[in-house]
C-alpha cells in the first residue's frame, strides 16, 4: 500500500478517535449546567469506562498509540460524566 494512503487512513483514524472522545463533552456540559442526572445510567457510563480502559491496554500492547490516546481522551471525558452523575446524585439525592 502506498505511504500516502497509509498516512491518510492514519489521519482519518486519529480524527475519528478524537471525535469519539469529544462526543462525551456535550453530555458532561449539559449535566454541569442543569445539575440534573435524571435518565442517565451510571452503569452504562461505567461500562464505557471499562471498555475504554481495556482498549487503552490493548493499544499499549500493540503499540497503537493513536488508538491508545483516543481511548484515553474518551476515558477522561466519559469519566467526567461518571463523576458528575455520582456528584449530583449525592448532592441532590436524585434517583
Amino acid at each position: 500500500m502506498h505511504d500516502y494512503i497509509i498516512w491518510f487512513i492514519e489521519g482519518l483514524f486519529g480524527m475519528a478517535m478524537f471525535i469519539n472522545a469529544v462526543l462525551f463533552l456535550p453530555q458532561a456540559i449539559k449535566i454541569h449546567k442543569t445539575k440534573n442526572t435524571k435518565g442517565l445510567s451510571l452503569i452504562t457510563f461505567i461500562g464505557f469506562n471499562i471498555i475504554q480502559l481495556s482498549s487503552i491496554l490493548h493499544g499499549y500492547i500493540h503499540k497503537d498509540y493513536i488508538f491508545m490516546l483516543g481511548m484515553l481522551l474518551s476515558l477522561l471525558f466519559c469519566g467526567c460524566i461518571c463523576f458528575l452523575i455520582i456528584y449530583y446524585k449525592i448532592k441532590y439525592k436524585t434517583t
